[in-house]
């Protein structure tokens, strides 16, 4: 008669002890700004300082050293798991072909190259994850290999559950509430399944690419219409089949989708005040607690920071999406008469902490009005209200383009 499996968390905890040949365990952290914002013990569990800057290397590693007589790995990856697949190739002394978007960051790709070295051959596919992988899956077919997935898949699952238990060990207990990224679901999965009904699970996702609300709704994995990939490490159009079993009972309250433009905001936070990088999967867990903050007065919370590979050349973007989503930058059109001193009459409108950063005549649209594309910065979202009163005032005609997604895309 042979032995019962072991429980899930009897081989996370071994997967746990197994990390420890390769890597110390990541910090926890108390985050004093956050805690007394909130009025909780916020902790940050800072799989942003692992050697891969991300969680991925757990499972990779996990799932690896559970097939020792495999010498060649396949996968695809946005950029994470590509270097924690990349990391072990070298690690253990295997070989390593991986599948990356063609979007993907170049600091992902760089690193990916520079993690493996000549253990690993990297192949740009499609400009979407889910492409790539199919792709991956195809050459893994033809050419044999073990496929690792970077969510679908029991061990990667395990592995990732590590996270879990380092922190029930950091802190001496379940904490009552974590706050995950969700991209594919591996991670979350294995971190829910471990702590059970020990510690209430909030779930964040990117809004531009929410698979696992989707696949709540629907009661099964399905596949989005399009997705935002700004949101790199959990930019996943359909989360994946073992991962969703293990989350199917969550209660769609316990989801969060955030903007896009909201990610940034807490980019830049982190980075200009606590002086902590973070790429945009990794921000999303700290902005969902603002969304949940009435029921974490006084309780033990923590995020998980999955990871930092932020490509800095990214900055000035986030920046701008960090500020627009602040209230604090604004586009607009203007209707300018063409008259000498027009411009004079517009710039006597500004208030002393209104700053222009973009003016652009787009086109003449008759003959006595010229239309203007304006981009203002100021010190707070009230100073547009008064703006705004004051051109209206003076009969001024424009349109506010901040907003608009489509105009955003062509002139700005």
């Amino acid at each position: 008669m042979t032995d019962p499996k072991p429980s899930f968390e009897t081989r996370a905890r071994a997967a746990e002890a197994a990390m420890r040949d390769v890597f110390p365990v990541t910090p926890l952290q108390r985050n004093v700004l956050l805690s007394e914002r909130f009025g909780a013990d916020i902790y940050l569990k800072r799989e942003d300082l692992s050697p891969v800057r991300s969680y991925k290397i757990r499972g990779a590693l996990n799932a690896m050293r559970k097939q020792p007589d495999q010498d060649l790995f396949v996968c695809a990856s946005a950029g994470n798991h590509a270097q924690g697949v990349a990391f072990m190739c070298k690690q253990m002394g295997k070989q390593g072909v991986i599948f990356m978007p063609v979007t993907t960051p170049q600091q992902k790709i760089q690193k990916t190259q520079m993690f493996g070295g000549d253990h690993v051959k990297i192949h740009l596919i499609g400009d979407y994850f889910d492409v790539c992988l199919a792709e991956a899956q195809k050459w893994c077919a033809q050419n044999g290999g073990h496929f690792l997935s970077p969510f679908d898949d029991d061990d990667v699952i395990e592995g990732q559950a590590s996270i879990a238990v380092e922190i029930e060990q950091q802190l001496g207990r379940a904490p009552d509430h974590v706050i995950l990224p969700v991209g594919g679901g591996g991670m979350s999965s294995g971190v829910v399944s471990y702590f059970g009904d020990r510690a209430h699970s909030i779930l964040v996702e990117p809004a531009g690419g929410a698979c696992l609300r989707a696949a709540l709704m629907a009661h099964q994995p399905v596949a989005l219409d399009k997705v935002d990939t700004f949101v790199d490490g959990a930019a996943v159009g359909r989360i994946g089949d073992r991962p969703f079993e293990l989350l199917k009972h969550i209660h769609i309250s316990d989801t969060i989708a955030i903007s896009e433009d909201r990610v940034c905001h807490t980019i830049v936070e982190m980075l200009n005040l606590e002086g902590i990088v973070l790429e945009p999967a990794g921000a999303l867990a700290i902005e969902a607690i603002e969304d949940i903050q009435a029921y974490l007065r006084g309780k033990t919370v923590v995020c998980l920071t999955s990871g930092g590979n932020f490509d800095f050349e990214r900055l000035p973007e986030v920046k701008e999406r960090a500020q627009r989503y602040a209230g604090l930058k604004k586009y607009f059109v203007l209707r300018l008469p063409q008259r000498p001193g027009a411009l004079k009459d517009f710039l006597e409108l500004l208030g002393p902490d209104d700053n222009i950063t973009r003016f652009e005549y787009m086109k003449k649209s008759a003959r006595n009005f010229g239309s203007v594309l304006i981009g203002i910065e100021t010190q707070a979202p009230g100073n547009f209200v008064q703006l705004f009163a004051r051109l209206d005032d003076a009969g001024m005609t424009f349109t506010d383009i901040t907003n608009d997604e489509t105009m955003v895309q062509f002139v700005i």
